[in-house]
This record gives structure tokens, sequence and C-alpha cells, in this order.
């Protein structure tokens, strides 16, 4: 018989200013960590294990992401959620489940993730709305950022614009598209008048990819980006990394296998 032969799928959301990120840290506050604290008391006794979509940085929310639950015994999910989530306290909501295949690999199903970045200028900026979205100044105007954003639209070495680590052989990733756009419909009185997003969307990013284009598209030129992309391995100074809570992974696509 195979260990924890039930699986469950779970999409999630969380508030990621309230959280280290996604991953168990010790002494820190995770998403992980305090799901795996509320599943191991509404369960009981019942071993379990978890994976998630995605792990996300400190200061990260996720609007719409999954986790993957393995457990010895078949469990209807379906009725536990309302005491799960009042356990969760607000900070994390587990929206739906449904069995899952064993062998569903949910890392190698994600299709496609879509990020967004919310900012604002540092005038008249209410300190309420610092959770979701960053007050930062920025060079250029709104017709530049959405010029230079498409830039990074398509396959490239993106090692100039992430977090290189001494593991990592391949920086190759695919940007499907990219937009930057005015925000009309923050549903806050505290938001400020005029709020700008950029969104991401492709398959998969490297450590601090979108936070570091963001970056570039608030303040640089083309000639600077193109430059980078044409020459990721050159001795650049370290692109800057956009502050992290105006992130929030704001959709994940599953290919699903039965």
């Amino acid at each position: 018989m195979q260990p924890k032969p039930f699986s469950y799928l779970f999409s999630i959301s969380y508030f990621g200013a309230r959280f280290k990120g996604w991953a168990k840290q010790p002494e820190q506050p995770t998403v992980e960590g305090k799901l795996e604290r509320v599943l191991r008391f509404v369960l009981g006794e019942r071993p379990f294990t978890l994976i998630g979509s995605s792990r996300t940085d400190s200061g990260v929310s996720c609007k719409k992401g999954y986790v993957q639950l393995f457990v010895e015994e078949e469990i209807d999910f379906r009725p536990l959620l309302p005491s799960i989530n009042a356990h969760l306290g607000g900070e994390i909501r587990l929206e739906g489940v449904e069995p899952i295949a064993r062998d569903f690999n949910l890392i190698q199903s994600v299709h496609q993730k879509t990020y967004r970045y919310f900012f604002a200028s540092p005038q008249d900026f209410h300190p309420f709305a610092s959770s979701w979205v960053a007050a930062v100044s920025f060079s250029n105007a709104l017709a530049q950022m959405q010029e230079i954003g498409r830039l990074f639209v398509g396959r490239h070495n993106f090692k100039a614009f992430c977090q290189p680590s001494a593991t990592k052989l391949n920086y190759e990733r695919e940007v499907e598209s990219l937009s930057v756009f005015e925000v009309r419909d923050m549903p806050s009185s505290f938001a400020p008048s005029q709020v700008y997003g950029v969104e991401v969307v492709g398959k998969g990013f490297l450590h601090h990819q979108v936070r570091k284009m963001v970056y570039a598209i608030w303040n640089w030129n083309a000639v600077q980006i193109q430059e980078r992309l044409e020459n990721p391995e050159g001795d650049w100074i370290p692109v800057p990394t956009a502050p992290a809570h105006g992130l929030v992974l704001w959709d994940t696509e599953l290919e699903k296998k039965s």
C-alpha cells in the first residue's frame, strides 16, 4: 500500500504581509507553517503532508494558488473547510477542495502564473494602503513604462534580472505577456487617488525576477534593459528589487490530470 494514498487539491489565498514567505522557517511565521499547524489541529492524529504550487517570498500575497494534501485515509474535507478557515484567522483561506489522483504532480502541472504589482507615488499616501500598494518614487511616465515593459516579453536569459544562485544553471524563462496600467477599482477608501499596476504572465519565474523587472520599468530606459537581456553574463551592477508588499500572485492555472 502506498504511504498516504489519498490526495486532495485545495485552492488558497493569503495576505503575505503577515508572513515571512510560504516555506517553513524556524521561529518565523510562514504560510506553510500556519497551514500545517491548523490542519494538524483539525485533523487530530491523522498524519498528512502538503506541498504548495508556489513558494512566495516574505511579504508577497496570493489571490489564487493551490495546495496538495496527502493523507492515509479518505476524508470529506468539505464540511471541515469552515473550521479550517476559522482557525486560519482570515490571513489564509482555503477556497475549495477536490479529490485528485495520488500521482498528480502539482508543481509540474502549473500551466501559467499571473503576478500583479501595485504601486503609487508616496505623495499623499495613506499608511493603511501600504499593506497592498507600494509607495515608491518612479522616473518614467505611464506610456514609457508600457513601452519599456514590452521589452521583457518573450524567451530571454533573465540572469541580470533575478537573484542568481550558485546552484542555478538555467536562467531562461518566457514572459508571455506584460502590461502596465492604471488601476481604477481599488476596493478601499484608503487607496491613493492614482494607483498603477504591472501584470506579468508566464509559466514560472526566477527568484525576485518580477520585482526586479518592475524596478527597471519604473526607472530605466530601453537601452539599459536591452543590454542586460542581450548580455546577461555581463559584470552588471545588480538591479534593485521592488518592495515585496506590492506583489500579488494573482492567478495560477493548472493542467489537471485525472
